[in-house]
């Protein structure tokens, strides 16, 4: 699948990939950071964003649209730098791709498998994507029916885009989310260890990555650090993004 990209910088490629329910726009901030010295693509993973849709959605496939565009670019090799759903195919990639993966970074998940923790997002879009949408006021209403956060919901509502005819529509396939949300997308990558070197960082409320998982994480990838970001959560990047950005920054400029 040829996905839907932005890129930025010269020097080493970063590739950046988001989380569920995102696009290429959620790693903005560390996309400017990094492009002063390096070459940041960004991109919007299938049935996200402008990215084409398919009724397929699991890691496999999405890792295999991360190395088909880098072999469109003729890209031997690449930092691959993922959050949440992004991170785990990162982690495909570079478990089942010798060579390609320069170096790793994964933002906020482990490499095992999750019960569904984003039930009432999934429930908030698929109300949002039955609803004829007026206005973006009317959009808020829908999703805080379901999802208190407003920070939440702000991220979740750069979906909405006006199309030609007027209309507002989420960039998303909840199709095809909705199908695979329960099983394959809460799967845990798979592959032979990766001898790179890897940074997971991890926000200290959040869950994502806990101590228990630190046995797998060091069986699939051996060469890898953990850094906690303190008083954040899941969205580690946009609560504290200088210490996110200086982090990541600091690791890929390391031998």
């Amino acid at each position: 699948m040829k996905l839907n990209f932005t890129e930025k910088g010269s020097g080493p490629v970063a590739i950046l990939m988001h989380g569920m329910f995102g696009s290429l726009s959620n790693l903005g901030n560390l996309a400017r950071h990094l492009a002063p010295t390096h070459r940041v693509i960004s991109v919007d993973l299938r049935n996200h964003g402008d990215s084409p849709q398919s009724a397929t959605m699991d890691i496999p496939a999405m890792a295999e649209d991360i190395v088909e565009l880098m072999d469109d670019l003729s890209l031997g090799e690449a930092i691959l730098i993922g959050h949440s759903l992004g991170g785990k195919v990162g982690m495909q990639v570079a478990l089942n791709n010798v060579g390609r993966v320069s170096k790793l970074v994964v933002a906020d998940i482990s490499p095992v498998a999750y019960v569904p923790r984003q039930d009432a997002v999934l429930d908030a879009l698929n109300a949002l994507s039955k609803t004829n949408v007026e206005s973006r006021q009317q959009a808020n209403g829908i999703v805080a029916d379901y999802v208190q956060e407003p920070q939440t919901r702000a991220f979740l509502l750069k979906n909405l885009h006006r199309n030609k005819e007027g209309r507002y529509i989420l960039k998303l396939n909840m199709a095809a989310i909705s199908e695979n949300y329960g099983t394959s997308l809460v799967a845990a990558p798979e592959g032979e260890p990766y001898q790179g070197p890897s940074l997971f960082l991890k926000g200290e409320t959040s869950a994502y990555i806990q101590s228990k998982h630190q046995l797998i994480i060091q069986a699939l990838f051996p060469n890898s650090e953990l850094y906690v970001i303190s008083q954040a959560g899941h969205w580690l990047h946009a609560e504290k993004p200088d210490e996110f950005n200086a982090k990541v920054s600091n690791f890929l400029i390391s031998n």
